[in-house]
């Protein structure tokens, strides 16, 4: 690395190569960019963000000072818990709600809005705290109940599931804890920016029946107490061509002009991040994992856009790549904005669901009228226009190549000794990297064996890495973000002697995956009628799991992705051909393995009606990578299961085989085995026998 050779240097090499700004602003990006994760797949991308001419020191001299002020990011020794209390004491509240959730309501927040994290060190997707004067409450779902056992310190706080039968964790949720525990007459805070309408009201009745008062405060408590809080991430905006996006920005704003101007509407406040990225066929880099681009825009139905973003992450060609009809503005003027609208007395769309309860009340505190009601373009965004499918279906492609490659490898004669957690999901990852238009993890991979596969979303660390050889089954949960797709694979494996109860359990997770692949359904049904038959086959046996059945993905956007799912509670979102989910059944024995099977499926219509003549609608898969036939009874399987399952293998042969044998012969021979058509026994059935082997 070169060594940095001072301000005044920098300064001359910027001020030669045209740099207009002062050296303390230019610093002050550095730090930002210091704020959004590193860029894997591009990692030289944020020097777009300056000019830097012709000469290469301009550019090694920014990297060097980049990696100095990293180096001197030190952390401050904090009492945090007794720092935010304080915080609260000097604002007169008496208990105050941390959500995970940030300003964008996304599932992956930048490192400044890290709060749940910074409070109680949870670090999963889900969760929330309560923090009172003298007692303090943490809360998350069945997915990260165990966890959070390890991570949030239960002398501090209450740990909490919303789900049932986690004991020895007791089912509590926010707002009932909140009424058993707020002292009568307390002031009750919360952060307006990060609490959606829907939130408010449980969090509300909650205090209100505990004898509180419910207050919005004007800047977050917890923001004051934290003080190291990094700055706000800068990550470059990039286009997102139209080879990709498969439909032009202007038809996308007209579209949603429509549907404003069909609910009478004069605007719509769009405060999630992709919806942003959707409508302008943009990508960013601000949060992990997801090519977000964090800010707020304003829709108005003459399709035009009024965009609140920091103009710091805005290159020259993503200014003209949005065109005249998308004005720019700073985030921070994205209040007054909606103040003046109201005040005009506009009708302006808020979604209840995911926009800020702040933009609410501006919009009703200045005489507005709201229309609440989903987002138009949670749906629109959600239905795939052909390039974007057959995007996804080309990126499944090249991901199942680097799956399979991967699967090989580990599958090799002792190599399963020689990975643990750890190396093997960078392994993965170096696959994946070489595959073409790859832009990073979809998520960070879920690399579990053993007990440590029975935590749903469990996330390895060099004090819990273990040897893959260390559980008789392995899960791997990963994905990644291409430029024409993203991608959500697991897959469940043997590494060593398999008995025949996890054989059974894997069958019965793999015979739930196969009934939902084979659903035709009729136009206009919800994934909850769906999710039954995913379970059906554990809970013959009086089994069952913790998290829904199917999420939506999007187009190199978020891997969770709303409004369709598959899952147990009832949906108003039908499922419509061009929807793209997840099928991912799962069975977990605590302290002993793992189970779970996911693939990513695409709504399609069948071409065939059911009796009262209503368009049939089916699965297509999407996922390209083998199922672990030694961990699968055959005689379990109906002939209808066994023949999908030995199609879907035919299907994955067909589609890899030729990449492989031109790039990996190893994995190209071991792809051949892994997909050999599999034979339900003849005669009497005998009893399962242990077997050792991994895709042997």
């Amino acid at each position: 690395m070169t060594a940095y050779k001072g301000d005044a240097n920098l300064d001359k090499l910027l001020k030669a190569a045209g740099e207009a700004r002062p050296l303390e602003d230019i610093k002050a990006v550095l730090e930002g960019i210091l704020a959004a994760p590193e860029d894997i797949a591009a990692p030289a991308l944020w020097l777009k963000l300056f000019v830097t001419g012709s000469n290469p020191e301009t550019a090694q001299q920014l990297s060097a000072l980049k990696e100095q002020l990293a180096a001197n990011q030190n952390a401050v020794a904090q009492n945090r818990l007794a720092d935010l209390r304080a915080e609260m004491a000097r604002r007169g509240i008496d208990g105050f709600f941390v959500p995970r959730a940030d300003e964008f309501q996304g599932e992956y927040v930048p490192a400044r809005a890290d709060r749940l994290a910074w409070i109680t060190a949870f670090t999963g997707s889900a969760g929330s705290a309560v923090v009172l004067k003298n007692k303090a409450g943490f809360f998350t779902d069945g997915r990260y109940t165990l966890q959070a056992k390890k991570q949030v310190n239960a002398k501090d706080f209450d740990v909490c599931s919303t789900a049932a039968d986690q004991l020895p964790v007791p089912t509590v949720t926010p707002a009932e804890w909140i009424e058993k525990n707020l002292p009568k007459g307390a002031k009750f805070g919360i952060d307006p920016w990060v609490h959606t309408p829907n939130d408010v009201k449980n969090i509300k009745t909650a205090v209100e029946k505990a004898g509180g008062t419910l207050v919005f405060v004007d800047s977050n408590p917890l923001d004051a107490a934290w003080k190291n809080q990094p700055p706000a991430p800068l990550a470059p905006v990039v286009p997102q061509p139209l080879k990709f996006a498969g439909r032009a920005s202007a038809e996308k704003r007209k579209a949603l002009a429509d549907a404003l101007k069909t609910k009478g509407a004069d605007a719509l406040a769009i405060t999630l991040p992709e919806e942003t990225c959707w409508l302008l066929n943009i990508r960013g880099g601000d949060v992990p994992c997801t090519p977000f681009a964090l800010s707020y825009a304003i829709a108005h139905k003459d399709g035009s856009v009024d965009w609140f973003i920091d103009q710091r992450k805005i290159t020259a060609e993503t200014k003209q790549w949005v065109g005249a009809d998308v004005r720019l503005h700073e985030l921070s003027e994205f209040s007054g904005a909606l103040t003046a609208l109201a005040k005009k007395g506009q009708k302006i769309w808020v979604d209840p669901g995911s926009a800020p309860v702040k933009a609410q009340s501006i919009v009703t505190a200045n005489g507005g009228t709201l229309h609440t009601e989903r987002s138009p373009l949670q749906l629109m965004k959600a239905l795939k226009n052909p390039v974007e499918i057959q995007g996804m279906v080309e990126t499944h492609i090249r991901d199942g190549v680097a799956l399979t490659r991967f699967m090989a490898a580990i599958s090799e004669q002792g190599a399963a000794e020689k990975f643990d957690e750890i190396s093997a999901s960078d392994l993965l990852q170096e696959f994946r990297a070489a595959g073409e238009n790859f832009r990073g993890l979809s998520f960070e991979t879920i690399s579990g064996s053993g007990g440590n596969g029975a935590i749903v979303h469990y996330r390895s660390t060099p004090e819990t890495s273990q040897p893959l050889i260390s559980g008789p089954i392995y899960l791997v949960d990963s994905g990644g973000q291409y430029l024409d797709g993203t991608t959500d694979v697991t897959r469940t494996m043997a590494v060593d002697n398999v008995t025949p109860e996890m054989k059974e359990h894997v069958t019965r997770v793999l015979k739930g995956h196969i009934q939902v692949a084979l659903s035709e359904f009729p136009a206009g049904t919800t994934g909850d009628k769906l999710d039954v038959k995913a379970r059906a086959a554990l809970k013959e046996v009086g089994l069952d799991y913790a998290h829904g059945t199917g999420h939506g993905v999007g187009s190199y956007l978020a891997v969770h992705e709303g409004p369709c799912s598959i899952g147990p509670r009832s949906s108003t979102v039908p499922l419509e051909a061009g929807m793209i989910l997840s099928n991912e059944p799962g069975y977990y024995k605590e302290g002993a393995y793992g189970i779970r099977i996911e693939s990513l499926v695409v709504v399609v219509d069948t071409g065939k009606k059911d009796a009262d003549g209503k368009n049939l609608l089916g699965f297509k898969t999407l996922t390209m990578a083998p199922i672990d036939r030694n961990l699968i009874e055959p005689a379990l399987l109906t002939a209808d299961e066994l023949k999908w399952l030995n199609g879907y293998h035919a299907e994955v042969r067909k589609n890899l085989l030729p990449r492989l044998e031109k790039l990996d012969p190893k994995a190209a021979a071991f792809l051949k085995k892994a997909t050999e058509p599999l034979q339900k026994p003849a005669g009497p059935q005998s009893k399962v026998q242990k077997i050792k082997g991994f895709f042997l």
